[in-house]
């Protein structure tokens, strides 16, 4: 029987019992869970691009081995890896830069679309990657808009005896007129709805701008507000210090 021990006693009068006594298995430690990926501090990220910036730039090439990457790791681990769970390993390295290469051609193509003086990125590692990959960027084509041909269906050819030939004729001239009016009609009313199609595009894009130049605006005015909220608070620290050190002095 498992988990169970079996001890015999002799007693007195020679007769003999047997007890079981249950064991207490040990209970099985929980490992950590691995640190992912994803969980990468601003301040190690920082260090991870610069690291990396410096190799690619110093080997001229587009990508690392995985000795380069393993130094990469290493230079991270050196700053931020104090503690064994914020340790790094190079697969990490390299699959946080590619996951910021792919924010980075979101917002490098939305500077490209709207201009640089229209938008600027607020994300923190726009910069120091665009000094490293900016120059090898390379804005995808805007799709080009399909126009579909105006199909006319084939006219036909009347056929018959000779004799009625004038007569086919004649009717044939009446109906080509009329198919002439309905096509051209179809014709101006396709060109009227592309020219609807074209501005309501247009305005789309022109809103699209103007709200981009208002989180922009936002943006900043946030920032300005955040920093005089800043500057404030250490002014008052400084009165708090400057007046507890002259009631110290006094006493």
């Amino acid at each position: 029987m498992s988990g169970q021990s079996r001890t015999t006693h002799i007693s007195s009068d020679g007769n003999s019992t047997t007890s079981h006594q249950s064991e207490t298995k040990p209970k099985p430690k929980h490992k950590p869970p691995p640190v992912r990926d994803d969980c990468w501090s601003e301040a190690a990220t920082f260090t991870l691009i610069e690291s990396w910036g410096d190799k690619i730039l110093k080997l001229n090439t587009g990508s690392l081995r995985q000795q380069h990457w393993q130094e990469v790791a290493d230079a991270v681990n050196a700053r931020h890896g104090h503690v064994k769970k914020s340790r790094r390993s190079d697969v990490q390295c390299k699959n946080r830069i590619d996951t910021l290469k792919k924010k980075y051609k979101v917002e490098k193509g939305l500077v490209s679309q709207l201009g640089s003086d229209n938008y600027t990125s607020p994300w923190p590692f726009f910069s120091p990657l665009d000094s490293v990959i900016g120059s090898t960027f390379k804005p995808s084509p805007a799709p080009a808009k399909r126009k579909t041909p105006l199909l006319l269906p084939p006219c036909s050819v009347p056929v018959g005896r000779r004799s009625k030939r004038r007569r086919r004729n004649l009717s044939g001239d009446r109906n080509n007129g009329k198919d002439d009016d309905v096509y051209g009609e179809l014709a101006e009313a396709i060109w009227r709805f592309a020219d609807v199609y074209a501005r309501v595009e247009e305005s789309k894009q022109r809103q699209m701008v103007e709200l981009e130049k208002q989180r922009m605006q936002f943006t900043k005015d946030l920032e300005l507000e955040r920093m005089k909220l800043l500057m404030e608070s250490q002014v008052q620290l400084r009165k708090l210090k400057a007046g507890s050190d002259e009631s110290a002095s006094t006493s």
